[in-house]
C-alpha cells in the first residue's frame, strides 16, 4: 500500500536530502519531481510553498554534502550540513501538521466524491459502519452505511447530512454521541431525526462539523445575559445557590449549552441546592449537572439544553464490557461526560466487595439489579438471589440459588450467612484468590426484610449486619437495594449503611417525594446535599408528547425507549471519590439473553451447601430475636433440630390443635402435585400457595415430605413435578 497524500506531502523534503547526498547535482530532477507530484495532487498553497521553501534548503544541502564526500574532505563537514537540512524538514512537518487528517489506511475512497467528502465517508466506515481492518476495533454499528452524503460548507461552518441505512429488517442502533466521538465534536453538534417518524433501518442525521462561534450577547440596558453575569447577579449572591462564587466558562454553544467553573476564592464551597441554581437561573433541574473537582473551593458546572444522557447506552453496545476486569470492576452505565460509569464487584488480593443501591418505583432499580447478576454470570462468579417480592427480577435463574418471596428471601439470607460461617471454619487465614468462586449476595427490596414491621426484622437485620461487615475476606460480596436512603429501610441500623459504603460502591436513583435527601441523618461522605427526589421521572418536552395522542390502539409490541423516561438516572459513588451524574444501560435485549447457554456458577459442595434445605428452614436467633447463631456447628446441630420442634410450637401457636392442620395439609399433596403437572413449569412455593388458594407455611412442608418420596425436585428454590 503506497504512502497517503498527507504522508507524501510531509515527508517530500526528507527525501530529497537523502537524494542529494546521494546523487548530487541530479538530485534537482527528484526535486521536480516532488514539485510536479504535490501541484498534481491538489496540495493546498500553503503546503506547496512550504514544501518548495524547505525542499530548496534540503536539496541545497544534501548536493554540498555530495561534493564534500567527492572532494575527501573531512566527513565531519558533510555531517554539519545536516543540520540546516534537517531543520527544513522538521518545520515542513509541522507547517503541514495542521492539514486535515489522513484518511484511514485501512478504508479505500469511493470514487467521484471530492477529498473532504472522502474523508468524511472514510472516518464513517472506520468507526461506525465498516470494513475495516484495524486489528481490535470495535464497530458502533456494523453495516450501518451513510448514504445521500452532501456538504454545506461557509466562511466559518462545515457540516454534512446523510441517512445512516442498513439492509430490510435491521434497526439503527447509531446514537448522537458515538458520531460526536468519532468526529471529535460535542453532541449538541449532531442532529438526529425522530425514529417514531422514519423506518426503522433508514435514519437522517445532520453533523455540523465546525459551527459559527457564538458569543453571549450583552444587552444594551444593563440587563444580565452572558452566564458568567447571570451567576454574578443571581448565583454568586448572598441569597443565592452557591454565595460568593464566580463563573469562568471553559465552553460556551449557546445560552443553554456551556460548560464552566465556579471559584469561591480560598473558601470551601460546599453543599449546593440543585434546585435552588436551576431557580437561579431559570431552568429545569435537569438541565443542570454538578462535577466536583479535586479543589474544594472549586465546582464544575454544565447547562444543558438536551441532557447528554437521554439517549442512554444501549445494553447490547457494551457486552464486552460487562465482565470483570483485572481490577474487578464491571461496567453499569455511562457518566455524564461519556466516560464508561464502573463499580467494583472484587479487588485483587483483598476479596469481594459491596454494593449499596437506592431507588424507588420505575428508577430503574431492577435494571441495575439485572446488569450485576448478568455481570455476576459473564465473570464466573456465583449469586444468591433473596427477592422478597416475588417475581420482580427476570435474570433470577442465573443465581446459583433463589429465594423468590419473604419466606424464601429470608431463608436466602441465611444460607449467605451460614456460606460466610463456613467458610471462616475452613479459611482460618485468608488468602486471596480463593479456590473458591466469589459470591454475589444479592437482596432486592430489602426493607421488607430489615424494617422494624418485617416479621424477620431481627433476624434479618442481625445477619446482615454481620454479612457487611465479615464477608468481604471470605469471597463473599453484599448487593443491597432498598427504595430509599432513609435508615428505617435498613432497620435504623447505622452499621449496614457504613459498612455498605466503606466496602464497594453506591447506586442513587430517582426517589419518591421527600424521601431521598442526603442531609442531616441520612448524608452520605462524596454525595452531601444531593436530593434524589429531584431527579424528575421525564426529560423535558415529555409532556408535549403525551398530549400528541395516537387514537390508533395500546401499542402492545412497543418497548419503552430511553428518551421515554429518566429510568437508570441518578448518581454513581464509588471508592474515595464524588457522586457523579450517571445513567445505567438501556435494555434494549434482556440480560437473559447475553447470558448465553452457561449453567449458573456453582456454589462448591461445603456442609453449608450440602444442608441448604435445613439451613433456610432453620432461624438463627432466639424468640427474643437476639443471640445469632455465631459458628457453623452450631447452625447445623440447630437445623438438626429444627424438624423436630416445629410441630410442637405449631400446636401452641394454631388455634386447630396439631392433628386439624396436619389433616387438611395432607390433602394439599395431590393438590400440588395435580398443579406442578399441568402447569409443568417450575413454580416457587409461594406462587404454589398462591395458586392453590393457601399459605405458604402449609405448602412447604408438604413440598419437603413429597421432595422425600421422589414425587417432586427442587433446583435453586423452584419446583417442579419428578
Amino acid at each position: 500500500m503506497g504512502p497517503t497524500r498527507a504522508q507524501f506531502i510531509q515527508y517530500a523534503p526528507a527525501a530529497l536530502a537523502m537524494a542529494s547526498v546521494t546523487a548530487g547535482p541530479w538530485s534537482a530532477l527528484a526535486a521536480a519531481a516532488a514539485g510536479a507530484g504535490a501541484w498534481a495532487i491538489n496540495a493546498s498553497v500553503p503546503a506547496l510553498r512550504s514544501l518548495i521553501a524547505c525542499g530548496i534548503t534540503a536539496t541545497g544541502c544534501g548536493i554540498a554534502a555530495h561534493q564534500v564526500l567527492a572532494s575527501g574532505m573531512d566527513p565531519l563537514f558533510a555531517l554539519g550540513l545536516a543540520v540546516p537540512a534537517g531543520a527544513a524538514v522538521l518545520a515542513h512537518h509541522r507547517n503541514t501538521a495542521g492539514e486535515l487528517p489522513a484518511l484511514p489506511a485501512t478504508v479505500t475512497p469511493e470514487a467521484g466524491q471530492s477529498s473532504q467528502a472522502q474523508l468524511i465517508t472514510a472516518w464513517w466506515k472506520e468507526f461506525i459502519s465498516g470494513p475495516t481492518q484495524t486489528e481490535g476495533r470495535k464497530l458502533v454499528q456494523a453495516g450501518a452505511v451513510l448514504a445521500h452524503l452532501a456538504i454545506e460548507a461557509g466562511a466559518d461552518s462545515v457540516s454534512f447530512t446523510g441517512i445512516i441505512t442498513l439492509p430490510q429488517g435491521q434497526q439503527v442502533r447509531v446514537k448522537a454521541a458515538d458520531i460526536a466521538a468519532v468526529y471529535q465534536i460535542p453532541v449538541s453538534h449532531i442532529e438526529m431525526g425522530d425514529p417514531k417518524h422514519y423506518a426503522p433501518n433508514a435514519l437522517p442525521v445532520t453533523v455540523h462539523l465546525k459551527r459559527p462561534v457564538e458569543q453571549p450577547q450583552i444587552a444594551a440596558n444593563g440587563t444580565p445575559t452572558t452566564p458568567e453575569q447571570l451567576w454574578a447577579a443571581y448565583v454568586g449572591v448572598p441569597e443565592g445557590a452557591m454565595p460568593g462564587t464566580t463563573l469562568a466558562l471553559t465552553r460556551y454553544d449557546g445560552p443553554l449549552d456551556w460548560e464552566g467553573i465556579a471559584t469561591r476564592g480560598r473558601k470551601a464551597i460546599g453543599t449546593v441546592n440543585i434546585q435552588d441554581l436551576a431557580g437561579n437561573l431559570d431552568l429545569e433541574t435537569i438541565q443542570i449537572a454538578l462535577a466536583p473537582t479535586d479543589k474544594p473551593s472549586q465546582m464544575g458546572v454544565r447547562v444543558m439544553k438536551e441532557h447528554a444522557l437521554m439517549h442512554g447506552t444501549m445494553l447490547s453496545s457494551v457486552v464486552d464490557e460487562l465482565s470483570m476486569d483485572s481490577r474487578g470492576y464491571i461496567r453499569l452505565g455511562t457518566y455524564i461526560d461519556s466516560r464508561a460509569a464502573l463499580v467494583p464487584l472484587a479487588q485483587p488480593g483483598s476479596g469481594a466487595r459491596h454494593l449499596y443501591i437506592v431507588g424507588g418505583s420505575r428508577s430503574g432499580k431492577s435494571g441495575v439489579l439485572e446488569q450485576v447478576l448478568l455481570s455476576a454470570h459473564r465473570s464466573r462468579i456465583a449469586a444468591i438471589l433473596a427477592s422478597p417480592q416475588a417475581g420482580t427480577i427476570a435474570g433470577a435463574h442465573m443465581a446459583a440459588y433463589c429465594g423468590d418471596g419473604l419466606d424464601e428471601a429470608m431463608g436466602a439470607l441465611r444460607l449467605a450467612y451460614a456460606m460466610m460461617l463456613d467458610r471462616e471454619a475452613r479459611y482460618r487465614s485468608p488468602s486471596f484468590p480463593f479456590t473458591d468462586p466469589l459470591i454475589e449476595f444479592v437482596i432486592d427490596e430489602a426493607h421488607m426484610l430489615l424494617s422494624v414491621s418485617s416479621p424477620y426484622h431481627a433476624e434479618a437485620k442481625a445477619i446482615v449486619e454481620q454479612l457487611t461487615r465479615r464477608s468481604l475476606k471470605r469471597g463473599i460480596g453484599v448487593v443491597l437495594a432498598t427504595q430509599t436512603p432513609l435508615a428505617e429501610d435498613l432497620g435504623n441500623s447505622t452499621v449496614i449503611r457504613s459498612q455498605l459504603l466503606v466496602g464497594g460502591g453506591a447506586v442513587f436513583l430517582r426517589c419518591a417525594k421527600g424521601q431521598g435527601s442526603l442531609v442531616g441523618a441520612n448524608a452520605v461522605e462524596g454525595a452531601e446535599g444531593i436530593d434524589l427526589s429531584m431527579i424528575p421521572s421525564t426529560w423535558p418536552g415529555q409532556y408535549q408528547k403525551v398530549a400528541d395522542r395516537d387514537m390508533s390502539g395500546l401499542a402492545t409490541a412497543a418497548a419503552a425507549g430511553p428518551e421515554d423516561g429518566t429510568f437508570g438516572l441518578g448518581y454513581l459513588l464509588t471508592p474515595g471519590s464524588q457522586a457523579v451524574q450517571f445513567r445505567s444501560l438501556h435494555l434494549d435485549v434482556p440480560p437473559v439473553s447475553l447470558a448465553g447457554h452457561q449453567e449458573p456458577v456453582a456454589v462448591e459442595d461445603c456442609q453449608a451447601w450440602l444442608h441448604r434445605e435445613a439451613i433456610t428452614h432453620t432461624p438463627m436467633v432466639d424468640q427474643r430475636g437476639k443471640n445469632l447463631v455465631g459458628s457453623l456447628t452450631d447452625l447445623l446441630t440447630k437445623a438438626q433440630q429444627g424438624p423436630a420442634g416445629l410441630p410442637q410450637q405449631r400446636a401452641h401457636t394454631d388455634p386447630a390443635g396439631p392433628t386439624g392442620p396436619a389433616d387438611g395439609q395432607e390433602l394439599i399433596k395431590p393438590r400440588i402435585l395435580e398443579l406442578l403437572k399441568e402447569e409443568s413449569i417450575p413454580m416457587t412455593a409461594e406462587t404454589i400457595a398462591r395458586k392453590l388458594g393457601t399459605s405458604a407455611k402449609h405448602v412447604k412442608p408438604r413440598l419437603s415430605e413429597l421432595k422425600k418420596r421422589d414425587e417432586v425436585t427442587n433446583e435453586n428454590g423452584l419446583w417442579r413435578a419428578a
